[in-house]
């Protein structure tokens, strides 16, 4: 069988790390793009390409490495992302779009930059990594929220588009996993003092269930189960995210709500 070639963006941490571990052991060819190689763990199997998703012409110079060592990209994974703590309302317009410039903008130049040649093989996979946030907003995470929501929306249209071409889309959507993307969050500079014991409370909240929360291998096993063929279009990668999901769909909304505010130490 031939080995599959798989792209993997943010790939030197958490979620993207386990799941080039992951797959690296499976026998895939695993590329880890990053923005510096030299600091990045070694991982036996894993090639590492300069990439800056905030950078068109780094995106798409790491591609081109990719193709010329390998020949092809059969899938690729979006896992480069960043997050921001703090109300709506003290959130910059610099620091909202330093924030959607990596969650969501690094995944449209990831896409443009790999469709050709998936377009040229008519084959290809693009896994894009949510979070549960995507679909269920959390309190003083509402700029994070809404760049998943915005991930949600380009991989269905995404999918539809390219379908026919023999390239399919998957979303996975985590929920609180332990890396450091919640407990090293950016907070934003501003501070508005009415919100400041809300968002105390919330940021204790989050701290406590990412201290419980599976670690990232556990995402890298879904991940591994999509490539090796489970194509269902929307994944959530864990069980806490699977009852969100389905919450979300079927119960009341009320219910929802009330313990949504509970989880993330609100009153009321």
């Amino acid at each position: 069988m031939t080995t599959k070639i798989v792209l993997i963006t943010g790939a030197s941490s958490g979620i993207g790390e386990a799941t080039a571990r992951a797959l690296s052991n499976t026998g895939y060819r695993v590329f880890g793009g990053v923005r510096r190689p030299d600091s990045a763990p070694s991982i036996p199997g894993v090639e590492y390409v300069q990439m800056d998703v905030e950078n068109a012409e780094s995106v798409a110079s790491a591609v081109a490495v990719v193709l010329e060592r390998a020949g092809r990209i059969d899938i690729v994974i979006n896992n480069a992302g960043v997050s921001l703590v703090g109300p709506i309302e003290a959130t910059s317009d610099a620091e909202a779009k330093a924030l959607f410039d990596v969650n969501v903008f690094g995944v449209l130049r990831v896409v443009r930059a790999v469709l050709p040649s998936m377009r040229s093989n008519r084959s290809g996979l693009i896994v894009n990594i949510s979070s549960v946030l995507g679909f269920l907003p959390a309190p003083f995470m509402g700029l994070y929220a809404s760049s998943k929501h915005a991930v949600e929306g380009l991989s269905e249209s995404l999918d539809h588009e390219v379908r026919d071409l023999g390239i399919r889309v998957v979303l996975v959507e985590p929920s609180f996993i332990r890396t450091k993307l919640d407990t090293n969050a950016t907070r934003t500079q501003a501070v508005i003092e009415d919100y400041a014991a809300a968002l105390a409370g919330s940021v204790d909240a989050v701290q406590l269930q990412v201290s419980r929360a599976p670690q990232p291998s556990e995402v890298a096993k879904k991940i591994r189960s999509i490539v090796e063929g489970a194509r269902q279009f929307r994944q959530p990668a864990d069980g806490h995210a699977r009852l969100l999901s389905f919450l979300r769909r079927f119960a009341p909304f009320a219910q929802v709500d009330r313990s949504l505010r509970r989880a993330f130490g609100l009153q009321g």
